[in-house]
């Protein structure tokens, strides 16, 4: 029998993607056996309505050439626009992407800490992690106490120890089982401490700033030469 597909949904603005998203991913994948890890960028985020500096083609773009060459690692369109212009929403997305992977495939959803600290305000935030495993990211000394009430009242976290890993690896990973108030579990994962705290933000100015022929830091050299070549921050 083949074995069961890992496949883990990693949604953001990538605006630009830079090395700490593919540090958390990265991490993600040695970490929890992932087979694919697919880097969606997000055509309107409902937390963020004055959108991304970047136009999702340019996004969508600087995201499949900073994965390039990275086992696992594939640029998917499901959080694309929609031709309504209404916003993305995790769960919906989450729901399609189970109906084409179908119920064999363990499905995960990959966010950093920040993501996850502002959970609760998503829309159907108690059935995100039911529709896909949770694997949060957190950065050394970055606060997560409390993570079952990040998702609301009633929920609580039980350690349940490490999960085998796939690749040699010094990263320690915390495994728990969740429970909703209704008694449902599910997995959920956290990294904690990676050293990887970058700000797409303070790249954008940095890139506004800096001479054209100089790259943007912190972002991989073909999204550098794709963001001088399109202007992109200016």
């Amino acid at each position: 029998m083949a074995s069961r597909p890992r496949v883990a949904f990693f949604g953001g603005s990538f605006d630009p993607p830079h090395l700490g998203h593919l540090a958390i991913a990265r991490a993600a994948r040695a970490a929890l056996c992932l087979d694919t890890v697919l880097f969606a960028p997000v055509g309107a985020q409902p937390l963020k309505p004055l959108g991304s500096t970047a136009p999702f083609a340019d996004r969508a773009e600087m995201t499949r050439l900073a994965i390039a060459g990275e086992p696992g690692f594939e640029l998917s369109l499901l959080d694309a626009p929609t031709p309504e212009g209404r916003p993305n929403y995790t769960l919906d997305t989450l729901s399609r992407l189970r109906s084409q992977l179908g119920p064999h495939a363990a499905l995960f959803c990959l966010m950093g800490a920040d993501s996850f600290l502002s959970l609760r305000q998503w829309r159907g935030a108690a059935e995100i992690p039911f529709a896909a495993t949770l694997i949060v990211a957190s950065r050394p000394g970055q606060p997560l106490d409390d993570l079952a009430q990040r998702l609301g009242h009633g929920f609580s976290l039980e350690p349940t120890g490490l999960p085998p890993a796939c690749l040699p690896s010094d990263m320690a990973v915390r495994s728990y089982t969740l429970r909703d108030p209704a008694g449902r579990t599910a997995p959920f994962h956290l990294l904690p401490d990676l050293d990887v705290e970058i700000s797409a933000s303070a790249i954008r100015a940095q890139a506004h700033a800096a001479a054209s022929d100089h790259d943007p830091p912190l972002v991989p050299p073909a999204v550098s030469a794709y963001i001088r070549a399109h202007r992109l921050y200016q």
